[in-house]
């Protein structure tokens, strides 16, 4: 019995090949997402700061109906006390977004200066590797990136998080678009050869 695949099967077995016009479609949706958010920094930095502080009065919340509805679990009192830095974290941000976000550039700051001194620290240890450069130059740039932020803070608190969102979905949203290319061309070709396969 063959157990060779006939390009019925493979076709049938791709969801990518099969749904590549739907990747197609939110792939564009998140790139404009990303377009729009980089065009009105402020208003998509305030609205990620609203989302997060609502994010951690329901977390909060939810954190703490359970701890007290599991009270035999130990650890009780520390939950309870986690619950309420979350939810007062949250409160925190929905009445007052601005400082919210200035304190969600420091975060950013922080984060690329991590990632930058980690990067660097790696490519120390990459030597004889062709992706050392990259590594290195990836490590710089996060560094310069919070060099730049810092010395613009509080001003660019303004725009940093809604443009970072903003890069990231449009970064998103075009490798979607790519990928759905991708299943397109193979979806054609898996087409081409089924219907060879017919007139033989």
């Amino acid at each position: 019995m063959s157990t060779q695949s006939t390009p019925e099967d493979v076709y049938g077995a791709s969801v990518l090949e099969t749904n590549w016009q739907l990747i197609a479609i939110a792939g564009a949706i998140v790139a404009l997402l990303g377009v729009l958010a980089i065009a009105f920094p402020l208003a998509t930095g305030l609205s990620v700061t609203v989302a997060l502080g609502v994010l951690l009065v329901v977390g909060g919340i939810v954190h703490g109906v359970t701890a007290v509805s599991t009270r035999g679990w130990g650890g009780t009192i520390w939950q309870l006390a986690l619950a309420a830095v979350a939810v007062i974290a949250g409160v925190a941000l929905l009445s007052n977004p601005v400082v919210g976000l200035a304190s969600l550039t420091l975060l950013a700051i922080g984060y690329l200066l991590a990632d930058g001194v980690m990067e660097l620290a790696a490519s120390t240890r990459m030597e004889g590797r062709g992706e050392r450069a990259a590594v290195a130059v990836s490590g710089v740039l996060s560094l310069v990136i919070a060099g730049l932020l810092w010395a613009g803070f509080p001003a660019d608190a303004t725009w940093a998080i809604g443009l970072l969102v903003g890069v990231s979905l449009l970064v998103t949203g075009v490798s979607m678009l790519t990928v759905s290319m991708s299943g397109r061309k193979t979806k054609r070709s898996l087409e081409a050869g089924m219907a060879d396969s017919r007139k033989a």
